[in-house]
C-alpha cells in the first residue's frame, strides 16, 4: 500500500513552523505495512492544493492531507476538496453540536466562522475531533481514498490512531513490513559496512539492512516483508542476533534508543549514579540525560564549570595545569570528571572542554576541539575529538560522544 502525504499551509513553504506532522505520520503509517511514496507541502492556494492533490492520487493509494480546516479565509481545503471531487459544500449538524459542547465546556461565544467549521463536502465521511473543533474528512475515490485532517499535532494524531490507521489497514489489508534499528556509537558507517560485508550478502530475500548515519552514530534499520508476520518477526530477531554478535559492544540499542535513553537503561540495571561536569557543553549532556523519563533514578546533578573559577573552586582543577595546557586539554578534562564525581558524589562522570565556536580557536587548537572524559570507581579515560566549525553541531556531537564513552565504561565494567 503506497501513501501520499500532502500538507497545506503557507506557513510551513516559509519556515515558520517546522513540519513535525510528516515524520509523525510515516513512522505510524508503517506500523501498518503502508509506504510513504511521497510528502508534498503545498501553500494555501486552492488550484496549488488541487494539483498536489492529482498528482498524490497517480503515485499512491492514499493521500493523507493535514491542514487548512480552520475558521479563517485562508483555510481552503474543504473548499478545494469540493471542488476537486465536484460537489455541493453541506452543513452538519452533528459537528455543530460537537462544536457548541466545547464552547459551552471553555465558556466560550460562537460566531458564524465557527458555524462556518461545519459546512463539509457532501461526500466526505467524517471524523469525529474530540480535541478540537475541526472533523476529520474520509473520502473514497475512484478505488484509492482521500483523508483530510486538521494540521494541530495532537488533533492529527489522535485522528490517526483513532480512525485513519485502522480504516487503512481494514480497506487495503497491506502487506505487513517489519523494522527493527538497531543503534551504534563509536565506528563509522563505512568501517561498519565492511564489518558486515558477508551478513548483508547473506541476508534473506525477505530482509534489507539500510545505514542511518547521524551526530556520532549509526543506526542499522533490518526491514522484513512479507505475507506471514509471525514468520517475519523471527526472521528479524534471527538476524538482529547475529548482527550484534558481528558488532559487539559498539551496539548500545536493539530497539532503536538514543544514546541518553540506553544509558540509564544500563545504569539502573546496574544502580549506578551519573554526574556531569560540562564546560563548551553549557548543560546540553545534563538536558539529554534529564530529558528520559525516571532519569531521577540515576542523575544526581551536574556543574556547568565555564569559567576557569569554576573549573578550580568547585571541581578541584589544578591552576598550575590550567595555566600550563590551557582548558581544553586532557588534564583539565580528567580532574573535572574526577571533581564532579567527588563533589557529586556520584559513581560515575562525565565532562566536557572545548572550543564551541565560531570563535576562540588557534592553530594549536582550532575550533571544534573538544576533550572528554569519564570516570568510573579507579578509571578514567579522555579523548580529544575534532568536531568542526558549527558551534550547534559541535556542542550536539560532544554531548553524544560524552554520552558513548559513559556508555562504553559502564559496559566495560559491567563486562
Amino acid at each position: 500500500m503506497k501513501v501520499t502525504l500532502l500538507h497545506i499551509g503557507d506557513e510551513l513553504l516559509i519556515g515558520q513552523i517546522v513540519n513535525t506532522n510528516a515524520a509523525w505520520m510515516a513512522r505510524a503509517l508503517e506500523t501498518i505495512g503502508a509506504r510513504v511514496v511521497e510528502t508534498i507541502v503545498a501553500g494555501d492556494d486552492r488550484a496549488h492544493i488541487q494539483d498536489a492533490l492529482r498528482r498524490g492520487l497517480s503515485m499512491a493509494d492514499a493521500v493523507l492531507m493535514t491542514g487548512g480546516l480552520g475558521p479563517t479565509r485562508d483555510d481552503l481545503t474543504k473548499h478545494a476538496l469540493a471542488e476537486f471531487f465536484g460537489v455541493d459544500m453541506v452543513f452538519d449538524e452533528a459537528c455543530w453540536q460537537h462544536l457548541q459542547r466545547l464552547f459551552e465546556r471553555f465558556g466560550k461565544e460562537w460566531n458564524d466562522a465557527h458555524r462556518a467549521q461545519c459546512l463539509v463536502p457532501a461526500n466526505a465521511r467524517l471524523l469525529p475531533n474530540r480535541m478540537g473543533t475541526a472533523p476529520g474528512m474520509w473520502f473514497a475515490h475512484d478505488g484509492k481514498v482521500v483523508v483530510s485532517l486538521p494540521g494541530v499535532p495532537f488533533e492529527m494524531q489522535h485522528l490517526m490512531e483513532a480512525y485513519v490507521l485502522p480504516g487503512l489497514k481494514e480497506h487495503f489489508r497491506p502487506e505487513p513490513r517489519l523494522h527493527r534499528t538497531i543503534c551504534t556509537v563509536g565506528e563509522a558507517e563505512s568501517v561498519l559496512a565492511q564489518k558486515l560485508a558477508s551478513f548483508e550478502a547473506e541476508l534473506p530475500p525477505e530482509v534489507s539492512l539500510a545505514y542511518l548515519p547521524s551526530l556520532f552514530e549509526v543506526r542499522l534499520r533490518l526491514t522484513a516483508k512479507g505475507a506471514d508476520e509471525e514468520r517475519l518477526r523471527a526472521m528479524i530477531d534471527e538476524q538482529t542476533e547475529k548482527l550484534v554478535a558481528i558488532l559487539g559492544s559498539c551496539v548500545f540499542s536493539t530497539e532503536g534508543e538514543a544514546i541518553e535513553e540506553a544509558l540509564g537503561r544500563i545504569l539502573r540495571k546496574h544502580k549506578l549514579t551519573i554526574a556531569t561536569a560540562e564546560s563548551c557543553t553549557g548543560g546540553h549532556i545534563a538536558h539529554k540525560i534529564t530529558s528520559v523519563p525516571g532519569a531521577s533514578d540515576y542523575f544526581l546533578g551536574g556543574v556547568v564549570s565555564y569559567a576557569n573559577e569554576v573549573k578550580m573552586n568547585v571541581l578541584g582543577v589544578r591552576a598550575e595545569d590550567l595555566h600550563q595546557h590551557g582548558a581544553v586539554s586532557e588534564p583539565v578534562a580528567r580532574q573535572m570528571a574526577e571533581g564532579a564525581r567527588q563533589v557529586i558524589g556520584a559513581d560515575l562522570a562525565v565532562a566536557t572542554t572545548g572550543i564551541a565556536g565560531p570563535t576562540g580557536g588557534t592553530p594549536e587548537k582550532p575550533v571544534g576541539t573538544v576533550w572528554i572524559a569519564a570516570s568510573l570507581g579507579d578509571q578514567t579515560v579522555a579523548r580529544k575529538y575534532r568536531f568542526g566549525k558549527m558551534r550547534g553541531r559541535n556542542i550536539e556531537m560532544a554531548a553524544v560522544a560524552a554520552l558513548a564513552m559513559a556508555w562504553e565504561l559502564v559496559v566495560g565494567r559491567a563486562g
